[in-house]
């Protein structure tokens, strides 16, 4: 098997002094799909977070893509996000500008410089999401699952190794959440490992995959057939 992508040991995550996650032991695999739940409070968001470097690892060790937490100096967290890929409930999608303009400002930011280059990979993500007719439209014009869409080739475009998902379908009404969760399924079937944060056990048991429940700082791995 491949080295992980994601390995914590004996982590501490502190946000203003309370102690969130307490000695947190975590290995995500290459292509893998994993499921992260938990009680609302119980830091799933800050885990996400610290894997992408917005909190700092407090002690233990941490290494995500080849990056270590523990040693991370800010200069390195957007190299990091490179490596990432990151999708939130909200979309944050840029509301000024088309869907083309969205995915042109990101590749522009992470130091993309030909023209051709950019619009090739444009489409390339745009295709993979099936809005390769909509990179014209405003945000507004589409959809909430289409935003979605938007938000998950945004995080394709630098090819990464791991997707961090944070409830990505708490915005959408059941099918639409259905066709968001498949789209992440075929994402990992051509090369990334998706990590997501949900509440949704609905689609979890309709797209059964390896769950980890984050319960008191800690995580523990939920195996067979779960019941909720």
């Amino acid at each position: 098997m491949n080295s992980p992508i994601v390995e914590l040991k004996n982590a501490n995550v502190y946000q203003q002094d309370i102690m969130i996650l307490n000695q947190l032991n975590l290995v995500l695999h290459p292509n893998e799909f994993v499921y992260l739940i938990g009680k609302t409070g119980t830091g799933k968001s800050t885990l996400l977070k610290t894997l992408y470097g917005e909190l700092k690892l407090s002690s233990g060790e941490g290494k995500v893509a080849g990056f270590d937490l523990g040693a991370l100096k800010k200069r390195q967290i957007p190299f990091l996000r490179r490596k990432l890929g990151i999708v939130f409930q909200d979309f944050q999608l840029l509301t000024d500008r088309s869907v083309y303009e969205n995915l042109r400002f990101v590749l522009k930011a992470t130091g993309w410089k030909s023209e051709e280059l950019i619009s090739k990979r444009i489409h390339e993500v745009l295709n993979q999401v099936g809005l390769q007719t909509k990179g014209f439209k405003m945000p507004f014009e589409l959809s909430g699952g289409e935003q979605q869409r938007v938000a998950i080739a945004r995080a394709l475009l630098n090819d990464p190794g791991i997707l961090l998902a944070d409830e990505p379908t708490g915005n959408l009404d059941p099918d639409t959440s259905s066709e968001i969760i498949a789209l992440l399924f075929e994402i990992v079937r051509t090369g990334s490992t998706v990590f997501m944060a949900t509440h949704n056990y609905k689609l979890i048991e309709k797209f059964p995959s390896r769950i980890l429940k984050l319960e008191q700082g800690k995580v523990t791995e939920l195996g067979g057939d779960i019941k909720f």
